[in-house]
């Protein structure tokens, strides 16, 4: 049976796929971020937000799918890897706020997410989430040699916050743990007022892009589900 191993350590992501009847194991990548996008300027020149956190999923998804390819890696991992299935495709997703052209993850501390806040209240934003899926399946058939990602984007509105409320809602650390310093599915749902495209990769992954991405892999979305999620 086909499973998914999501590379990355949000919560919300667990919780959403959780939600469409997929429970995914987590194994986190620890990519460093900076060096990926170093690279990857490097060699593709400065990267619109919208390739950036594609470079970013891949990056995360690669480095888990080498982790399960290596023997002696795996084997000196602190977690214990030797109860994964075999017939496992691997997530990796990265989400960053698109604003004035310019992207923003997750804020330096809380004076920097109250600077945000206050750039971004009575506005609107694009919130870009870039999925990669690499196959890491044993090889047969055709399968374990495929690799592929996108990105969904969408328009977020949000909401003309007081002061007092921005200060509340920074103190309340939310806002330091997410990109974008919000979330639409927690204490800042108040502070969303629209959004133009999949509210899911707002969240932080698109389960209709995740169901495309599959179908090229020759997977179907009812394929992960649980045992009891069919019914």
């Amino acid at each position: 049976m086909t499973s998914l191993l999501l590379a990355s350590a949000s919560p919300a992501r667990l919780s959403t796929l959780r939600s469409a009847g997929i429970d995914p194991r987590v194994l986190v990548s620890g990519v460093d971020e900076d060096a990926a996008l170093a690279a990857a300027t490097a060699r593709f020149g400065v990267l619109e937000p919208a390739d950036a956190v594609l470079v970013l999923a891949q990056a995360k998804a690669q480095a888990v799918a080498d982790l399960l390819a290596d023997d002696d890696a795996r084997a000196a991992h602190p977690v214990d890897l030797d109860d994964l299935p075999d017939d496992v495709l691997v997530l990796g997703c990265d989400s960053l706020l698109e604003l004035d052209g310019e992207a923003f993850g997750k804020p330096a501390d809380a004076v920097d997410a109250t600077a945000r806040w206050r750039r971004m209240r009575g506005r609107s934003g694009v919130l870009h989430t870039g999925h990669w899926l690499v196959d890491a399946r044993p090889v047969a058939d055709g399968r374990g040699t495929g690799t592929l990602g996108a990105t969904a984007s969408t328009t977020v509105h949000f909401a003309d916050l007081s002061d007092a409320e921005i200060d509340a809602y920074v103190a309340s650390g939310e806002p330091l743990a997410v990109a974008g310093a919000f979330t639409v599915d927690g204490l800042g749902g108040p502070f969303v007022t629209a959004i133009e495209g999949d509210y899911h990769a707002v969240v932080g992954v698109s389960l209709p892009l995740l169901r495309e991405l599959l179908a090229e892999l020759g997977v179907r979305v009812t394929d992960l589900w649980r045992p009891s999620a069919g019914g």
